[in-house]
């Protein structure tokens, strides 16, 4: 039951820090972004209390280890596979333009009727 109050305490106290941004829209930006991250650490240090808060936040930091490690493609490999997708779109709208057509002819063929 208490785990379940602090998730909600959580989530207010992230849609607190949220609502502060906009609230002090009048103020400097230097502010406003000071109120969204209190309202966020807040949020993240009653979340860690819970055992449910303490799965999410190590799955996230796993996460963006995960993400680290990926090799990102180079502008050239990004180009030539763009180049292929988009040759083969175009070769299998054909294909299925002509399959489309083929079927046409075979319908209107069996019920008897001229094109």
């Amino acid at each position: 039951m208490i785990d379940k109050i602090k998730l909600v305490l959580s989530a207010l106290l992230l849609a607190a820090g949220i609502a502060g941004f906009y609230v002090l829209a009048d103020k400097a930006l230097v502010l406003r972004i000071l109120a969204m991250l209190a309202g966020f650490g807040a949020a993240i240090a009653v979340l860690w209390t819970t055992p449910l808060g303490q799965t999410a936040l190590v799955f996230i930091g796993e996460s963006v280890a995960e993400a680290k490690r990926v090799v990102w493609p180079t502008r050239k490999e990004t180009i030539q596979t763009s180049i292929a997708v988009f040759v083969l779109v175009v070769v299998v709208a054909a294909f299925l333009a002509v399959v489309d057509i083929g079927f046409a002819y075979m319908v209107q063929w069996l019920m008897g009727r001229s094109a």
